[in-house]
């Protein structure tokens, strides 16, 4: 122990304070505890500072630029538009710095000490924060680790100054002439969407057989196509083998169909998958046990292998959700509060932010038929809809699955404008058990979007008004 460093006492620790790690010490103290939160960058984590908050800022100011130059079947003509990438930049940092500035002020509204540093546990109640002027140790009854993930690096593709994750690219100070994007998750699709809209030339490499494999093939059909609009080239079951930078840019060699190929760009997006941060922590010395894939294995109230620490968000397994990890902090938290919370994932809805949007909650049609599930699928579309017309968006459609026996809701799925607002009442409507009648019996307001909801459960129920 250094000198003079005696030990803090505390009710609970948090490691990490991004969207699971700031929500969990926030309830913890709601419900009494004496919280303490460490961070060793950014309050707020990936999220806010980098991901989920910032790419949805950029994607909508692709959006705007898209709509300023081709409006014109509305009446809208608009001559010379301009794009200053620098403003851009600064739009989209106001934001980040608005909802991280608000972290700060609800754990300190809830009297959660907030420490910047590095922890590394001792034993299973106590930990040594670190930073490069001092360490500090804490002894504490209970901690949640929510240290998130960070991209994964691949072979012959280091990261620098042209080889970039999706840090890298939501700082660039200008938008690239060509960018090539390898992965066709959900990052990789967003941002190779922004950045087209921007008027980039963008190549999308996906080791797989289709982009968006969350998702099934109906719902990506679409994106695809809007994709193939915006000039997007698609290359799939294709390998990428290397990056060389060049005087100006880089060529990444990859390999499709049998045949090795090479594509010059100014950059080259990695986005392939997230590695849980659960290294450097002394989590192996502790005796945790881990799943795949360095993940730690947890239970339904998050609690791992030993009994007083808990794990959230990225780092147990599930999809790297921002809402999954706020969820979970919250069970965690209730948990240690002697509450008799547990985890439930069959109302966790996953949203991608392409054109158009894509959002799914409960079981898909694969997993319903998987589980031999007796379902009916009944579907809406968006071109029957007032408010998508009049939106001039009416691509897409609503999709709800139900039991033949009884209507219950096991599932949905949304395509379209609005698809991630939509999805929030039909978890809801799952989580809640409702069946089709519940959704067509409740009045929605026209014209709307949701509306689409009430029109499928009347399809599901055999009386649809809107469609034959």
């Amino acid at each position: 122990m250094v000198v003079g460093d005696f030990p803090i006492e505390t009710d609970t620790i948090v490691i990490g304070a991004g969207p699971g790690g700031y929500v969990a010490a926030i309830r913890a103290a709601q419900l009494g505890q004496k919280v303490t939160i460490v961070e060793k960058g950014e309050l707020g984590g990936v999220c806010l500072n980098v991901g989920c908050i910032p790419s949805k800022a950029l994607l909508h100011v692709s959006h705007v630029f898209q709509e300023a130059q081709h409006s014109d079947n509305l009446g809208i003509i608009a001559k010379d538009v301009e794009l200053k990438f620098d403003k851009v930049q600064d739009f989209k940092k106001s934001v980040v710095n608005k909802l991280t500035g608000g972290v700060e002020g609800l754990l300190k509204g809830n009297k959660v000490e907030i420490v910047k540093g590095e922890a590394y546990f001792h034993d299973s109640n106590s930990l040594r924060v670190m930073d490069e002027k001092s360490a500090q140790t804490y002894n504490f009854k209970n901690a949640i680790i929510a240290t998130g993930s960070r991209p994964i690096e691949i072979p012959n593709f280091k990261f620098g100054e042209r080889v970039i994750d999706s840090t890298g690219a939501l700082n660039l100070q200008e938008a690239p002439k060509k960018l090539v994007v390898v992965g066709g998750g959900y990052i990789g699709s967003e941002l190779g969407t922004a950045f087209a809209n921007f008027g980039t030339e963008v190549t999308i490499l996906e080791g797989a057989k289709d982009i968006l494999g969350g998702f099934e093939k109906q719902m990506t059909q679409p994106v695809k196509k809007k994709m193939k609009e915006k000039g997007i080239e698609i290359v799939t079951e294709a390998m990428a083998k290397s990056a060389e930078e060049t005087a100006d840019g880089v060529k990444v060699t990859y390999e499709a169909k049998g045949e090795e190929k090479s594509i010059e760009a100014d950059y080259v997006l990695v986005t392939v998958g997230r590695r849980p941060n659960t290294d450097e922590m002394g989590l192996e010395e502790l005796g945790l046990k881990f799943a795949d894939r360095g993940l730690l294995e947890v239970d339904d109230q998050s609690r791992t292998s030993i009994k007083n620490i808990f794990a959230i968000g990225d780092i147990v397994p599930g999809l790297p959700l921002a809402h999954k990890a706020s969820y979970e902090g919250k069970v965690a938290a209730e948990a240690i509060s002697g509450e008799k919370s547990a985890v439930d994932y069959i109302g966790m809805p996953a949203v991608c932010f392409t054109e158009p949007e894509l959002a799914t909650v409960g079981y898909n049609e694969a997993q319903a038929k998987e589980e031999g599930l007796d379902y009916k699928a009944s579907k809406f579309p968006y071109a029957a809809n007032g408010r998508a017309l009049s939106l001039d968006d009416t691509t897409g459609f609503v999709k709800l699955l139900t039991l033949k026996e009884d209507g219950t809701l096991i599932g949905a799925q949304v395509v379209g404008t609005g698809a991630s607002d939509i999805i929030a009442e039909l978890g809801l409507a799952i989580e809640s058990g409702m069946n089709a009648e519940d959704i067509a019996l409740t009045v929605h307001a026209h014209p709307t979007l949701g509306e689409m909801s009430m029109e499928a459960a009347e399809k599901a129920i055999g009386l649809p008004i809107h469609t034959m």
